[in-house]
C-alpha cells in the first residue's frame, strides 16, 4: 500500500509540474500573464516600412514571451521587401527586438533582380523597376568578376567624364558594356583589364578629332581595334547614376 501511495504521489508531483510548463508552451499563461508589450527595432534602412513589419511580427507576438515562436517570426520577417536579414529575439520581461539589415542596391542584376552592396541578388519590389542603376548581366556563379569589372571600368571612364551604364558577360565568357554616351565596347574573352586601358588612353582623341559619337568599338584585336562612328549627332548625356552606396552601417534603433 505505501508504495502504491509514493507512486500516486510522484504521479501527482509530475503532472503538478508538467502542467504549467504545457501552459506556457501552448500560450496559455505566457499570452495572458506575461504578455509582450514593447517592440525595438534597430539597424539602419530607408525603404523597409515600419508599419509592415510590425503587422509581420505580431501574429506572433500576440502569444507572449514565452510562447512566442521566434525563428517562424524572423521568417516573416525577412520575407518583407527590401529586408536583406533579420534576428529577432526577446528580452526580459516585454520586449521584442528586432534587427532589421535592409537590401542597399547597388546594380539591376539582368532584366527583373537587383545586386546589394553585399553581393546579394534578389527580386526588385514591382515599385522600383524604374529606378535608375547600372546594369550587370552576367552568369549568377561569375557575379564577382562581373562587378570588379564594373569598378575597374568605372575607374577607366570616369576621368575623361563618361559613365559605365552596363556590363554583360555572357555565356561563352566574352565581356561587353556600354557607356552614357551610347558607344557599345566589345571587349572579347580575354586582357579586359588591358584591351581597357588601351582604348581609354586614346578615346578622348579619337572623340575630339571627329566630332562624332562611336556607336560600336571592338577590341578584340591583337594591335588596336575597330570603330563604327554614329551618324546621327551625340545624344544628349542621361542623368548621372546615383553614387555608390557606402558599404557600411551605422547602428540606430527606435522602440515603440
Amino acid at each position: 500500500m505505501n508504495v502504491l501511495l509514493r507512486i500516486l504521489a510522484w504521479i501527482l508531483a509530475v503532472v503538478v509540474i508538467a502542467l504549467p510548463v504545457v501552459a506556457v508552451v501552448n500560450g496559455w499563461v505566457g499570452t495572458e500573464r506575461w504578455p509582450l508589450s514593447r517592440m525595438r527595432v534597430t539597424g539602419e534602412f530607408e525603404r523597409v516600412n515600419p508599419e509592415q513589419l510590425r503587422a509581420a511580427v505580431m501574429p506572433y507576438a500576440r502569444r507572449g514571451f514565452f510562447a512566442i515562436p521566434l525563428q517562424d517570426a524572423q521568417t516573416a520577417v525577412e520575407r518583407l521587401p527590401w529586408v536583406e536579414t533579420a534576428q529577432v529575439r526577446k528580452q526580459w520581461p516585454d520586449v521584442l527586438e528586432i534587427h532589421v539589415v535592409e537590401h542597399k542596391p547597388f546594380a539591376r542584376w539582368g532584366d527583373d533582380r537587383m545586386l546589394s552592396v553585399q553581393g546579394r541578388i534578389y527580386p526588385i519590389p514591382a515599385k522600383l523597376m524604374d529606378v535608375r542603376l547600372p546594369r550587370l548581366y552576367g552568369p549568377t556563379s561569375k557575379t564577382r568578376d562581373v562587378i570588379k569589372l564594373y569598378n575597374e571600368s568605372c575607374a577607366l571612364f570616369s576621368p575623361i567624364g563618361l559613365e559605365v551604364l552596363s556590363v554583360t558577360m555572357d555565356d561563352r565568357g566574352s565581356w561587353s558594356l556600354r557607356l552614357s554616351n551610347g558607344t557599345e565596347v566589345v571587349i572579347g574573352r580575354s586582357d579586359a583589364d588591358e584591351r581597357l586601358s588601351r582604348f581609354v588612353h586614346v578615346l578622348p582623341q579619337l572623340l575630339n578629332r571627329r566630332g562624332q559619337v562611336i556607336e560600336r568599338a571592338d577590341l578584340r584585336y591583337t594591335n588596336g581595334f575597330a570603330l563604327r562612328w554614329a551618324e546621327a549627332p551625340a545624344p544628349a548625356l542621361p542623368p548621372p547614376l546615383p553614387a555608390p552606396l557606402p558599404l557600411r552601417y551605422r547602428q540606430a534603433g527606435h522602440e515603440s
